[in-house]
């Protein structure tokens, strides 16, 4: 057992095993531990669908058997981490992504199958929902950066670089959907153009607290949890990333010191976003430890 005063990747590792789901385990030991690749995808499996998409809580805030983008999403980036974007089982996903698409041939957050299995709240169930960058965003910049070419892409680019362009009013979850769209899309002239202008915007409507000494002076956007700051690290969350430019080294040596010191005795990190069902906390403080952790190496800041 790791106890407090072990390194903290030592403890994260025994918060892994003792709390997280056989999915992150298996993700935690091929990150950190020079583990095989082949477990992480054969966990991954456990949460397909014969239609190509995702389900069965693979995204903790949606449970139930229905396929839905957000899932489907989430394995995609399970499968960009051990470097398996490619072959029959990313084509079965661009067939279900086209199938599941909008008019606009964009992803909506939240297909109404849904209706009938729990969900949170903050995700609301509609009868006919729009197609939105926040769920669009992050699988065509993915596919892209893994240079996958299928159909779908066409228009969902489009969807995205008009969405990008249209952006005015926001709330860090959409402009992290939109710097994911841009790290990974082609044409880098455009994308650093509209990296630049949004990233005026985050400062501008104090998006990233640039100062979490100071961060109950930072807005909370309407609709997110007391508390659920973002930083400048959600935004860049690799130094090659086009958000890297919004920030100083100062700013982010700060964000990334803050980072560092949100993980907790138990070694994980803590879920700022609203909780609503005890399972969801559960599986979400997981998740977010791999990403901090992630974050931090990608810094040069592993935990040692």
């Amino acid at each position: 057992m790791a106890g407090t005063g072990a390194p903290p990747l030592a403890r994260a590792e025994h918060f892994i095993w003792l709390t997280a789901r056989v999915l992150e385990q298996r993700r935690f030991a091929h990150r950190f531990l020079d583990g095989s690749p082949d477990p992480v995808e054969t966990a991954l499996a456990a949460y397909g669908n014969e239609d190509g998409g995702y389900a069965h809580a693979l995204e903790p805030d949606l449970r139930g058997p229905v396929s839905q983008p957000l899932h489907t999403a989430h394995a995609l980036s399970v499968l960009d981490s051990i470097d398996r974007c490619d072959g029959p089982r990313v084509e079965r996903i661009c067939r279900y992504l086209s199938k599941v698409s909008t008019k606009e041939g964009a992803l909506p957050a939240l297909l109404p199958a849904q209706r009938g299995y729990p969900a949170a709240p903050f995700v609301p169930v509609v009868d006919d929902p729009p197609a939105e960058l926040l769920a669009t965003g992050p699988i065509v910049g993915l596919l892209h950066r893994n240079e996958v070419w299928h159909a779908w892409l066409f228009r969902a680019t489009d969807f995205c670089w008009s969405a990008v362009d249209a952006l005015e009013q926001s709330h860090p979850y959409e402009i992290e959907a939109a710097v994911a769209f841009l790290d990974g899309v082609p044409d880098r002239a455009r994308a650093e153009r509209a990296a630049d202008r949004l990233g005026r915007l985050v400062r501008a409507q104090r998006l990233a607290v640039l100062d979490p000494a100071r961060r109950a002076e930072y807005p909370v956007a309407p609709g997110y949890a007391p508390g659920e700051h973002h930083f400048p690290y959600d935004y860049a969350r690799t130094p090659e990333s086009l958000a890297r430019r919004w920030f100083t080294d100062e700013e982010l040596k700060r964000s990334l010191d803050h980072l560092a010191a949100e993980q907790q005795e138990d070694g994980g990190w803590p879920v700022n976003w609203r909780q609503w069902a005890p399972g969801t906390a559960l599986e979400g403080r997981p998740l977010v430890t791999l990403r901090a952790l992630e974050t931090l190496r990608a810094y040069g800041r592993t935990p040692g």
